[in-house]
């Protein structure tokens, strides 16, 4: 950490570059190097589509509570995507021109969604690595996105313990989103207010950037605990229910669900979203342990495959083989009423009065 405080008060002498020189070289930004344009077109048009798809699809669908956390993570990303400016920014946001898009953080939203237009932001950063515009955008969207996105899986473990068999679930079905979309929103306020913290902090006061960074890697150990914790429900729920399905007891119903095809895909694909979303938060933790400008941040490969391709990869399972099409006892109005028994109602924690129909998600 001591390095990364000495890289911070070397970004002093730089406070006036505005363009690649002699004096202000391309090495002597957070990201040493270059954006690579064919690379940032590709992933902002490529996350950009899959919003389209899942808001199309959530509200053809009526999956809302998935929709709006996928669609939301996905919005985020491609912005992200889109900006990644090497230096900070604490006051404006600026194009080419030097001219102020949006000049404070009140008008962050309305400036991202002005500047994503076409591809701008990734196009700024190829043509002028020193344009000092966006850095908030696009440490806080970059960030936070796959928490968004984790609330999305989180909300899948609840609909398939009720379809499969919820008396097999070591908690009540309707908990799992009780319990771990809290979490989820506890890891998001954790990362935000340390990207905030980072990304306003002066380049002569460096502490503050290093405690915003701490706070940063905090929330993002927080998330890969919150992960781990429902990978391991998750896990549990399958092995159980696995057994129960091939003993002579299982519900005739039920067997038909667990050995569809359409739900075995969309069962794969979670557990592969769940599997690179996990991969990219540890990879988050080891980048940002560094400090700001270390070599792991430095590295543009080791970014685009770690970071961009496994949010893409996950983006793109959830997206495409979504609930709607491929489990639609997720989407609102798709009942379990007829699965369910009344005991099992009392052992997953559901009055029979409610029943165990599937929320808005």
């Amino acid at each position: 950490m001591a390095s990364a405080l000495h890289l911070l008060a070397r970004f002093k002498s730089f406070d006036a570059c505005t363009e690649v020189s002699a004096d202000c070289p391309v090495e002597a930004t957070v990201l040493g190097y270059i954006p690579n344009l064919g690379s940032s077109v590709f992933f902002s048009i490529g996350f950009g589509l899959l919003l389209l798809t899942s808001l199309t699809l959530g509200i053809w669908k009526r999956t809302w509570t998935y929709c709006v956390a996928l669609s939301l993570g996905l919005l985020l990303e491609c912005l992200g995507t889109s900006w990644t400016p090497p230096f900070f920014s604490t006051h404006s946001y600026t194009n080419t021109n030097n001219d102020i898009i949006c000049d404070d953080l009140q008008t962050l939203i309305s400036c991202a969604l002005k500047t994503n237009i076409g591809y701008v932001g990734r196009g700024i950063m190829y043509n002028n690595v020193w344009d000092k515009s966006g850095f908030q955008l696009q440490i806080c969207c970059i960030i936070i996105a796959p928490t968004l996105i984790c609330a999305a899986i989180y909300l899948t473990l609840k609909h398939i313990a009720l379809a499969l068999n919820p008396s097999l679930s070591r908690m009540a079905p309707h908990l799992y989103p009780r319990v771990f979309l809290p979490a989820d929103l506890t890891c998001l306020i954790v990362q935000a207010i340390g990207g905030g913290v980072a990304a306003a902090a002066p380049r002569n006061k460096p502490k503050i950037a290093q405690t915003g960074n701490r706070t940063i890697i905090a929330g993002v150990a927080l998330q890969v605990v919150v992960l781990l914790a429902f990978g391991v429900m998750g896990t549990d729920y399958y092995l159980r229910v696995k057994k129960y399905m091939r003993s002579p007891e299982a519900d005739p119903a039920r067997l038909a669900v667990w050995n569809n095809r359409k739900f075995r895909i969309f069962g794969t694909s979670v557990a592969i979203a769940y599997s690179s979303i996990l991969l990219r938060c540890i990879y988050r933790i080891a980048e940002m342990a560094g400090g700001w400008g270390n070599h792991i941040m430095q590295d543009q490969p080791s970014f685009l495959v770690l970071d961009s391709s496994l949010v893409l990869i996950t983006g793109s399972l959830l997206s495409i083989v979504h609930p709607g099409l491929f489990f639609p006892q997720m989407a609102n109005g798709g009942q379990h009423d007829n699965l369910v028994t009344d005991s099992e109602k009392e052992k997953s924690g559901e009055s029979s009065s409610e029943g165990v129909k599937s929320e808005s998600v």
